[in-house]
C-alpha cells in the first residue's frame, strides 16, 4: 500500500525575462527576483516536508539565456535536497539545441533535477510517484500531447501525475487557447490521480484534479491570482487532491484609476495607495489619472506622486486624461505676475464678455504661467 504524497507543484518561472516598460535598476531588480523566488520555492519545498517538486513548464524565458543564469538557477535548486522535475514549455522547449542541452554540456544540472525531454513515464526514486510529461519539442503544437497519458501503463498502486504546459480547451479565454492545447478532461480520462499545468500565469483550479499553479513571481499587471505555488497532497491513488495555495511573490503588481475633480479627491487618491499595504516598496503601480483640477490641486498631485514614487518599488502615472484648468482663485494670483498679470486682465475681461477664444487663450496662458512656476 502506498504512502500518502506530497509535492510543490509550480511552473512559468521564466528566469531572464526582461520588463522593458520598468526602466534601470527597478527592472533590473524584477529580472533578479524571480532567481531570488526560485530560492523561496526551495524553502518552501523544505518547510512542506514534499516528497518532490513538479516545475510545469517555462522554467526559463527564452533559449539564450546566459551559461551564468543556468549555473545560477541549479545552485538554487541544490537547497532542495529532493528531486526537482523540469518540464520543457514554449519559451524553452527541447529543441535539438537548447537550454536543456547547454545544461548538460554545462555539467551544471544536479543528480536531482531530472529534466523531463521526452514523453516517457518518469519514475522518482524513493516516492511512489509516476510521472506523466508531455514536454514541448518546439514552441507551437497543433496537437494535445498529453494524449498518450490515457494509454500509459504505471504499476498498481502508484500515484499517476500528469505534468503538462499548455491551454485547456473550451475553459481559458480565446486568446490563450491557439495554441498547445490540452483536453480538458484529460484527467478523468487518463485514469490522473493529479494533472499539474503551466502556461496561465495566475494560479486557476480547472477541477479537482486539474490545476494551474501560475507564475511564483508576478510579472504583469493583468495576471489573475498570480504569484503562488500549489501544495498538493494525495492519500492514496484514486483519492481526491487536497491542493493548498502558498504565496511566494515579492512583488505585487496593480492597476489603478483615480478621478480628480474636488480638492479632496486629492487626499483620497492618497489614502488609495496608503491602502496597498506596507512594505510599500513590494508594490509596482500603474496609475491612471483623469478629470480637471486647478493649480493648487495640481502641485497637490504633483507632490502625492513624488512622495510614492521613492515608496513604491515603481510607479508608472498616466496623466495625460487629467486636465489643469484656472481656477479663479488661480487666476487671481497671477494678478502680482507683471506683464502675465496685464495679459490676464485683458483676456477675462474679454471672455466675460462673451468673447469665447479670450477664454482658451486665457487657460493657454494659464498653462504656460503653471509651466514656468513649476519647473
Amino acid at each position: 500500500m502506498p504512502m500518502a504524497v506530497r509535492f510543490l507543484h509550480t511552473a512559468d518561472w521564466q528566469i531572464g525575462k526582461g520588463f522593458g516598460t520598468v526602466p534601470g535598476d527597478k527592472g533590473a531588480a524584477l529580472r533578479n527576483q524571480r532567481l531570488e523566488t526560485v530560492g523561496r520555492l526551495a524553502d518552501v519545498a523544505n518547510q512542506q516536508g514534499v516528497d518532490a517538486v513538479l516545475v510545469a513548464g517555462d522554467v526559463f524565458d527564452a533559449q539564450t539565456v546566459s551559461d551564468e543564469t543556468l549555473r545560477r538557477v541549479m545552485e538554487k535548486l541544490r537547497r532542495f535536497a529532493g528531486p526537482w522535475v523540469m518540464l520543457p514549455g514554449n519559451h524553452d522547449a527541447a529543441l535539438a539545441e537548447s537550454v536543456w542541452t547547454r545544461l548538460e554540456a554545462l555539467g551544471a544540472r544536479p543528480d536531482n533535477v531530472h529534466a523531463a525531454l521526452t514523453p516517457d513515464i518518469l519514475r522518482l526514486p524513493g516516492t511512489d510517484l509516476a510521472i506523466l510529461p508531455a514536454p514541448l519539442q518546439r514552441r507551437h503544437e497543433p496537437a494535445d500531447l498529453t494524449a498518450w497519458f490515457a494509454a500509459a501503463e504505471t504499476p498498481p498502486g502508484v500515484f499517476r501525475v500528469g505534468l503538462a504546459h499548455g491551454s485547456i480547451t473550451d475553459f481559458l479565454p480565446a486568446e490563450a487557447e491557439r495554441h498547445n492545447p490540452v483536453e480538458r478532461t484529460r484527467a478523468a480520462t487518463a485514469g490522473l490521480d493529479y494533472l499539474a499545468l503551466g502556461d496561465w500565469h495566475g494560479t486557476l483550479r480547472v477541477d479537482g484534479r486539474t490545476w494551474y499553479a501560475g507564475t511564483p513571481e508576478t510579472d504583469r499587471f493583468r495576471s489573475r491570482a498570480p504569484g503562488n505555488a500549489l501544495v498538493v497532497e494525495l492519500d492514496g491513488p484514486g483519492a481526491e487532491p487536497r491542493v493548498e495555495t502558498v504565496s511566494t511573490t515579492r512583488f505585487h503588481w496593480h492597476t489603478l484609476e483615480h478621478r480628480l475633480a474636488e480638492a479632496a479627491d486629492v487626499a483620497v487618491l492618497e489614502d488609495r495607495l496608503k491602502a496597498l499595504g506596507e512594505p510599500f516598496d513590494r508594490h509596482v503601480v500603474a496609475l491612471t489619472l483623469t478629470g480637471v483640477t486647478g493649480l493648487a490641486q495640481r502641485v497637490a498631485v504633483d507632490g502625492v506622486l513624488e512622495a510614492w514614487r521613492a515608496r513604491c518599488h515603481f510607479l508608472d502615472v498616466d496623466d495625460s486624461g487629467l486636465a489643469t484648468a484656472a481656477t479663479e482663485a488661480d487666476l487671481a494670483a497671477m494678478e502680482d505676475s507683471g506683464f502675465v498679470a496685464d495679459a490676464a486682465a485683458i483676456l477675462r475681461r474679454r471672455r466675460d464678455e462673451g468673447e469665447a477664444a479670450a477664454g482658451d487663450a486665457l487657460q493657454m496662458l494659464f498653462a504656460e504661467y503653471r509651466r514656468r512656476r513649476t519647473d
